[in-house]
């Protein structure tokens, strides 16, 4: 499925809301299910089981904590949570990196230069955040 097939199909509810518009949340909220799909390549070896638990925690993690940060509006309180999101995606990268034996290649290509679209908005992000100024 591609991007574009998987956001037509998010809910209007989650859709609507205000974290919607930041883009690192729907590439965050995009690659979880990814992830949860590439379990089926970790299943099929014992080897590959302990990773399915970290990525999926790890990865979810990532849009957890943008959808906390925005929970508190704007500002520190949500850099924080964005600064926490930032520590989960490079997580991933690392169970990515660390199961990439069971991976077609070109999977593991894909899901770390997500990963680092992801990090990146998510930067630029804080960096919005700890600017902020309430008033102006």
């Amino acid at each position: 499925m591609t991007y574009e097939e998987w956001e037509e199909q998010v809910t209007p509810e989650i859709r609507k809301g205000p974290v919607w518009k930041f883009y690192g949340y729907r590439k965050a909220l995009f690659l979880h299910d990814l992830a949860w799909s590439d379990c089926e390549y970790w299943q099929k070896e014992r080897r590959g089981w302990s990773i399915i638990d970290q990525v999926i925690r790890s990865a979810g993690s990532i849009s957890a904590n943008i959808e906390e940060g925005f929970g508190r509006g704007f500002g520190r309180d949500n850099a924080r949570f964005l600064k926490m999101a930032v520590g989960s995606a490079r997580e991933t990268q690392g169970w990515y990196w660390r199961g990439r034996e069971l991976l077609p290649a070109k999977v593991c290509q894909h899901r770390m230069a997500w990963l680092d679209e992801i990090i990146a908005l998510l930067v630029t992000e804080i960096r919005r955040q700890l600017n902020y100024t309430p008033g102006r």
